[in-house]
């Protein structure tokens, strides 16, 4: 069923404001439903929404089991909009910094656009009425989102309207953030990808009641999610585009997948793995594709059917994926859809395991994969090339990179572990258990030799800061 209007309010500790405020709203006539989702708030916020809610058919109530972000919040809700069809979303706070006058403002000005911010800057006296330290951090915001993100827009607030009969559901996809950034990163990414952004002046007054939500650790940790999408922009810049999820073809079951590699591929918001993600997203950008370009393009040609099995982000694929169709396979559904917005010009997306891979006998002249073999035991190792070879064409080769126990990332990636978990006890795993790594060339060459691939080329160098041996076999007979 098509509904207009949801208004979107979330809470926590705002027991004296939520009257007053579903009062003011809906003194206003409109055709609109509220929904206000509290975080288990200790003042009794969510028992007297409770208690509203009996008296009010339009409102609705959802409790979360904690404080569990401003940004996460948000997205809740945002969510809940769209499995009940609702055409407008209008997000505000409780606190009366946003006013109900505006809603009227917002709903006209949405008609010829697709999401309208409340902006605190088109006014001059805006803020005049907040204490000095909420207007400086609330203009440093402002600021580092224009110098750094290039949005002219107040992009730091959460006074919005979403046309939601205008935006995919899955534009929240490539949002990381659950707290206060969360609005910074939205709105980049519905500006990075042409939506039109519109705004309207709002005079911001002082909270009614309590006190502001956000500390300065919240402020911190938004700069630091700030530099980390300006850098990602930078390194992986297709990580923010808007795409449809991949979809596994109806009726097919998913594969098990023991590891939890989904759960790798979800976002990591921790301001450690934000880190590790921009050093590992410049990595496979500068020192792993080049040597990838150059193996797979010297073995294989633009008729060749090659599967990068394990194929995770896809990130090194670009290059090759333009001269070679590639056929992606991995166990998650979150890596295929991250891969199918890094390479537009893929052969297939295969949701399916390396272990059982869904593809008739000899069907490729090659495989490849980086980063996979190490995180299994010597046993599965054989299946997995046991595999390989059934799905090889005769003659037909594997490229595989991996780790050996003396490469230098490994090293880094063990000292920087040991720091982590021993020394600030963060309990912080950086990737899946690497218990696999290689020792030899002789190791390798009887790896492949148990499952009838012949090894033509092992490579260990400068070229890609001694990270991966680079390991070539070709299937005999």
């Amino acid at each position: 069923m098509s509904r207009e209007l949801l208004i979107l309010v979330p809470t926590y500790n705002e027991r004296e404001n939520v009257e007053s405020l579903l009062g003011q709203i809906l003194a206003l006539g409109l055709a609109a439903d509220i929904l206000f989702i509290d975080d288990n708030s200790p003042d009794g916020t969510g028992e007297l929404l409770d208690r509203l809610a009996k008296s009010t058919p339009n409102m609705f109530v959802l409790h979360r089991s904690g404080k569990l972000g401003i940004g996460s919040a948000h997205i809740h809700g945002i969510r809940w909009a769209y499995d009940h069809g609702y055409r407008l979303l209008l997000t505000m706070d409780c606190d009366f910094t946003h006013s109900p006058e505006y809603i009227r403002d917002f709903l006209a000005r949405s008609e010829a656009v697709d999401v309208v911010v409340g902006s605190r800057y088109l006014q001059e006296k805006s803020l005049e009425s907040w204490n000095a330290f909420r207007k400086l951090l609330t203009r440093l915001g402002h600021l580092l989102t224009v110098v750094f993100l290039g949005m002219p827009y107040d992009a730091t607030g959460a006074f919005r309207l979403y046309r939601l009969d205008r935006l995919p559901r899955y534009f929240l996809e490539p949002i990381q953030s659950q707290g206060y950034s969360f609005f910074f990163e939205s709105l980049y990414v519905l500006h990075r990808n042409g939506y039109r952004i519109a705004e309207i002046p709002t005079h911001l007054p002082a909270r009614a009641y309590g006190h502001s939500k956000m500390r300065l650790k919240d402020a911190l940790h938004s700069v630091l999610q700030l530099v980390h999408t300006y850098l990602t922009s930078l390194l992986n810049s297709e990580r923010f585009e808007i795409a449809e999820p991949f979809h596994p073809p109806a009726g097919s079951a998913s594969p098990v997948d023991p590891q939890g590699w989904d759960g790798y591929w979800d976002s990591k918001n921790k301001p450690t793995l934000l880190v590790y993600d921009l050093i590992a997203a410049f990595y496979r950008k500068y020192i792993i594709k080049p040597s990838l370009n150059r193996f797979i393009l010297k073995y294989f040609d633009s008729a060749s059917r090659v599967l990068h099995a394990g194929c995770g982000s896809g990130q090194v694929d670009r290059d090759v994926g333009e001269k070679i169709g590639i056929s992606a396979l991995d166990i998650s559904p979150l890596a295929l859809s991250i891969y199918k917005k890094a390479n537009k010009r893929y052969r297939e997306l295969i949701l399916g395991s390396i272990f059982s891979i869904p593809a008739r006998d000899a069907s490729y002249d090659g495989i490849y994969n980086l980063g996979v073999m190490e995180h299994f035991a010597e046993r599965e190792i054989a299946q997995i090339l046991a595999e390989f070879n059934r799905v090889l064409k005769p003659g037909g080769k594997i490229v595989l990179f991996w780790p050996p126990e003396f490469g230098l990332s490994v090293i880094a990636l063990k000292a920087i572990h040991f720091i982590l978990n021993r020394v600030i006890k963060a309990d912080i795993a950086l990737h899946p258990p690497e218990i696999s790594r290689l020792r030899s060339k002789r190791q390798a060459a009887a790896y492949l030799a148990k499952a009838n691939f012949t090894l033509v080329d092992y490579c260990f160098g400068a070229r890609d800061l001694f990270t991966y041996v680079v390991l070539v076999g070709a299937k005999n007979g």
